[in-house]
């Protein structure tokens, strides 16, 4: 009879203490899958928010330091029309099928000619926002070809200036040189951009409106790469930054995880409540192989006695003590995965929203599946089962033949 054998019938003969410990196993298993896949949503949607919401695209190619003193020193960091020009040539070349948004950001006052309000606003084509959008191109928050002085506005601004779609409004911005410059603008649609902090004040505006304001005809500060579907984003930096050293010295590339801070602080995040609710879950998992080892030691005193004066080797008792731990731990992980395909189906048929913190909007609550983040919880599991039982295992082999067989 082999060992695997062997184990399955020493776990039968108390089936209550088995299923007991084999269900608490599948519990915690659940957990870690159920906690592993809602991370696994959270990560894809806040991924489709940065890339489509917040336009960052895959790449994003401007002059060194751009994103930390771009406000104080404007100037220092605009790309010239010859050398946007460059750079648009150099992405179609090597990532044909891509879009390129030449950008321009800037800030001002919006007025409604009674009343006024900050803005914070990012400037670029309509047609290349379009494309930007991706998915999210069908819902508000457009900018329309046919009108030059059209902006979108955020839907918080909009309502504290009592702005609709169509109506008339100017801004006032400072120049690059530092003049105050206006203009009229007209509202072509409002959208919420997800974030309470940033509802009230931003605004998408063309990009020929945007130079004019700051009175750099042809000009720049950045140019945002949307790659074609399936292409390595940390493969295409790398490509795209040895070319433009070729070309155009004094540029870098971005990826769109560096610049969405929102992304990296919700994910550290996540990763960091993911790896206690593993801690969690192993120490019960010890608890619990533990606890039923050590009980079968001790009612199996006698027939580990009688296996040890048959000839048994110490190190024999204590593969069967391991081998029962495995095969409990790999019940409950396998009855982990059937409650957390159940558990998973009814949550996403529920149709449950919620509203997560500084948000603006319900979001749905959605579970998938991160094979990768459960499959190391398994592993997790199992080797955590198996170092449990080895103390109770080493502890029976040990006793003397003597003893053992005299136990009552």
């Amino acid at each position: 009879m082999n060992v695997l054998e062997l184990s399955v019938r020493n776990l039968l003969r108390n089936p209550r203490r088995t299923a007991v410990t084999a269900l608490s196993l599948a519990v915690g298993f659940a957990a870690i899958a159920l906690f592993a896949g809602y991370t696994a949503t959270v990560y894809e949607s806040l991924k489709s928010q940065a890339i489509y919401g917040e336009l960052l695209g895959h790449l994003t190619i401007a002059r060194p330091a751009y994103f930390e003193a771009s406000r104080q020193e404007p100037t220092r960091f605009l790309l010239g029309k010859e050398q946007v020009g460059s750079i648009s040539s150099i992405v179609k070349s090597e990532f044909p099928g891509s879009t390129v948004a030449v950008r321009l950001g800037f800030s001002g006052l919006l007025s409604n000619g009674r009343a006024s309000s900050i803005f914070v606003a990012e400037s670029l084509d309509p047609e290349a926002m379009r494309a930007l959008r991706g998915p999210r191109a069908r819902a508000s928050g457009g900018l329309d070809e046919k009108s030059p002085q059209g902006v979108t506005l955020s839907r918080g601004l909009a309502q504290i200036l009592n702005l609709r779609d169509g109506s008339d409004g100017a801004v006032l911005v400072s120049t690059v040189t530092g003049q105050a410059n206006a203009s009229d603008v007209q509202i072509v649609d409002t959208f919420s951009t997800g974030n309470v902090a940033t509802n009230d004040k931003f605004m998408f505006a063309p990009l020929s409106l945007a130079q004019s304001l700051m009175d750099v005809q042809g000009q720049a500060d950045r140019v945002t790469v949307l790659l074609p579907e399936g292409t390595d984003v940390n493969t295409a930096r790398h490509q795209l930054a040895d070319r433009l050293a070729t070309k155009e010295d004094g540029l870098t590339v971005e990826v769109w995880q560096d610049l969405s801070i929102f992304y990296a602080q919700v994910k550290a995040l996540f990763d960091r409540v993911f790896a206690f609710v593993l801690a969690i879950v192993l120490v019960i998992v010890a608890m619990s192989v533990a606890n039923a080892m050590g009980m079968s030691v001790i009612e199996r005193t006698r027939e580990i006695g009688t296996l040890r004066a048959m000839g048994l080797r110490r190190s024999g008792v204590i593969r069967i003590f391991i081998a029962e731990a495995l095969v409990l731990v790999s019940v409950g992980c396998l009855l982990g995965a059937v409650l957390t395909v159940g558990i998973t189906y009814g949550v996403n048929q529920l149709d449950i929203s919620y509203r997560p913190p500084n948000a603006t909007e319900e979001v749905p609550l959605v579970i998938g599946f991160d094979l990768i983040k459960a499959g190391f919880g398994a592993l997790a599991l199992t080797c955590i089962g198996a170092l449990a039982s080895l103390f109770p295992a080493r502890r029976a082999a040990a006793q003397p033949i003597v003893i053992s067989l005299t136990h009552v």
